[in-house]
């Protein structure tokens, strides 16, 4: 039998070492180390929130503050919690009682370290992307049961530039700085983390997935998992799983133990409500339950998930070249124009990111008219309240793989240890996703591209190997090798009309005036743009109170305050060109920014919905910022206020197809 325990809602401690020191101290002495400050800590939450909340670092979105908070990377990190007794005296635990185990799940570590329990090491860990288990059963006390977790020093350097080829380390990359945020190096416990006590008697493994047929509008459910086929004193072994709308029972089942393990289950012909995506319909979702239950009734485990039943298919866009690829999206035997944003981490410490964080940008962009988002390789696997809030409001989900370009090149690496790391990163994905309906496509990733600019496709070594897993664990679901993907990254005027723009990325902003950006977006033919954009500064009240004393004008790369991240977003040659002299001030600049890439992407939006389905969809880069850029090219501010815009394109966005 299960009994979890959460251990969030525990008393964290946090301390920094000098690297390798706490080793040279036995655990009980640590208080005695020169640095062992003892900071209160928020699990799930990162090194660098914990250390802002007691006043040991500045606010990183402030000026250059930034800066002051990189010392974090060069400390190991020791989180210390004390298991409460009463957990292990309810269960009667004995330190090798039985046949009783205690597991440690941890959803997510970031990056690499190692686990203790009461001073003696309980396993390592070394991966950002992965979920880890740890059997703390051999080192269990009678009381007061210590546990520590230890965060090594990340690796120096995974950031924007370099050479995609020689990555190694499975960490998330945007940290180290991109063009819209600055280095913050998270360390921390990213995800849920929890104590389990089990006799063995278990689910694992589970996996659920479901679908519909648009003709008949009945739904379908596969679902799979390793459990025992039979007990100590357990008797013989059922699977008892049922689905529910609200409080309609649709179906329930007993299925033998072992059956389930070597068949799974597959329902056909439920009556169900389809699931549909944001403004073609609502967003019904279904309760399923999986318990395992022993010969007298006694449940020993149970799982549930939340689905949504939905097809989609994808294909080629009306007048497409022979041979493409297929972006035409069709959900419920409905061609849908795919509309949004690229979905940036909501902060750069992402571990601290709370559900009402991602509600709050959720639903502005549920209410905006987006139908979809694209979380790009640099970043993560969005967390499952993401996706549980994706689910309800019927925004469709693109994710991609880890494997991201990296200016200098950006071909991925194909050794066998780096395929087998990210193959296992994928699974990983799949099995902790799989279920939400919300979910429509996996990606390999962002940019990968050869040293002609052209994207990679599966018969690279890794690429393919990606396929594979996807093929194998998710079948129902889109694989591309990469973002962009086909015989061109991005449109270029020579070849307009040759057929060789599918899914492209850019442009981000007009080369030259407005007029001759209309003319463009006339011309332009691709199936598809996973990437688009324009840059709009920053409100101004939001820029000041940000700025941390650094000059607001001027409006120029040169300055301070409009290269904290990368500059190329600042249109101060555009203004200075059009106005004939520089911004007088602050909020000139700012009016005259927002105003033009509201028209800039007003216009490349409506463009492109108005050729579906010729075009299958159009995704700006990027919703909201992370950090308060003066100038980017999202369309929500730091704070998830919409920009002018998000306003313009909410009128486009909300029509309706022909």
């Amino acid at each position: 039998m299960i009994t979890a325990h959460d251990l969030s809602g525990l008393d964290w401690k946090l301390s920094p070492f000098v690297p390798h020191f706490w080793q040279f101290q036995p655990f009980t002495e640590l208080e005695k180390c020169p640095e062992a400050q003892i900071f209160p800590a928020r699990v799930p939450g990162s090194v660098q929130r914990a250390l802002l909340d007691a006043g040991q670092l500045p606010d990183w979105n402030v000026g250059q503050a930034a800066r002051a908070c990189e010392w974090v990377e060069n400390r190991h990190w020791v989180y210390e919690v004390v298991l409460p007794d009463g957990w292990f005296a309810a269960a009667g635990a004995q330190a090798g009682a039985g046949r009783r185990s205690w597991r440690l799940s941890c959803d997510g570590l970031d990056y690499k370290g190692w686990v203790f329990l009461n001073g003696k090491p309980a396993g390592e860990f070394c991966g950002t992307h992965l979920a880890w288990r740890f059997d703390l059963t051999p080192h269990l006390a009678e009381s007061r049961n210590v546990l520590r977790i230890v965060f090594d020093i990340p690796p120096r350097w995974l950031g924007q530039f370099g050479y995609t080829s020689r990555m190694r380390e499975w960490k998330v990359r945007y940290n180290y700085t991109w063009d819209w945020t600055p280095r913050l190096v998270q360390v921390g416990i990213t995800g849920p983390i929890s104590l389990s006590e089990t006799d063995g008697i278990e689910i694992d493994c589970f996996r659920c997935a479901a679908d519909a047929d648009p003709s008949s509008r009945k739904g379908m459910m596969r679902a799979s998992s390793r459990v025992p086929a039979a007990g100590d004193g357990a008797g013989a072994l059922t699977v008892r799983v049922s689905l529910r709308g609200g409080n309609r029972l649709l179906r329930a089942e007993d299925i033998p133990a072992a059956r389930f393990t070597s068949t799974g289950l597959e329902w056909h012909d439920l009556p169900v409500e389809l699931w549909n995506p944001n403004g073609a319909g609502s967003q019904p979702l279904y309760d399923f339950t999986c318990a395992l239950v022993d010969s007298a009734g006694r449940v020993h485990d149970m799982v549930s998930r939340r689905l949504g039943f939905r097809r989609v298919a994808w294909e080629r866009c009306e007048g497409a070249p022979e041979g493409s690829d297929p972006w035409l999206c069709v959900v419920n035997g409905a061609p849908t124009f795919l509309q949004g944003v690229n979905y940036p981490p909501v902060l750069p410490n992402w571990a601290d990111v709370t559900r009402a964080d991602h509600q709050k940008r959720l639903q502005t962009y549920r209410d905006l008219g987006v139908n979809a988002l694209r979380i790009n390789a640099c970043q993560f696997l969005e967390t499952e309240d993401f996706y549980g809030l994706c689910d309800e409001y019927g925004i469709m989900v693109w994710q991609e793989m880890p494997l991201t370009s990296s200016g200098v090149e950006n071909t991925p690496p194909d050794d066998a240890a780096s395929i087998d790391a990210v193959c296992r990163i994928a699974r990983s994905f799949i099995a902790r996703r799989q279920h939400h309906p919300s979910l429509i496509l996996w990606s390999g990733g962002n940019e990968l591209l050869d040293k002609d600019m052209k994207p990679y496709d599966v018969s690279h070594p890794m690429l393919g190997a990606l396929q594979r897993i996807v093929q194998e664990e998710d079948p129902a679901r889109r694989y591309i090798p990469t973002s962009p993907s086909g015989p061109r990254w991005g449109i270029e005027e020579q070849f307009i009309g040759k057929g060789l723009h599918w899914d492209v990325h850019g442009p981000w902003k007009p080369q030259t005036d407005l007029a001759a950006w209309r003319v463009f977006w006339d011309k332009a033919d691709a199936l598809f743009y996973s990437e688009i954009g324009a840059p709009g500064a920053s409100p101004a009240a939001l820029t000041r109170k940000f700025a941390g004393g650094l000059p607001l004008l001027p409006v120029h790369p040169r300055n301070p305050l409009w290269c904290l991240t990368l500059s190329w977003w600042t249109e101060n040659a555009q203004f200075e060109a059009e106005k004939g002299r520089p911004p007088g001030s602050l909020e000139e600049y700012v009016e005259w920014s927002q105003a033009r890439q509201a028209e800039t992407l007003a216009v490349a939006v409506r463009a492109c919905k108005a050729r579906f389905p010729r075009c299958g969809g159009a995704l700006l880069w990027c919703g909201h910022d992370c950090f308060p850029c003066a100038t980017n090219t999202s369309i929500l501010d730091f704070q998830g206020n919409p920009k002018p815009a998000a306003l313009a394109l909410a009128k486009i966005w909300k029509e309706k197809t022909r």
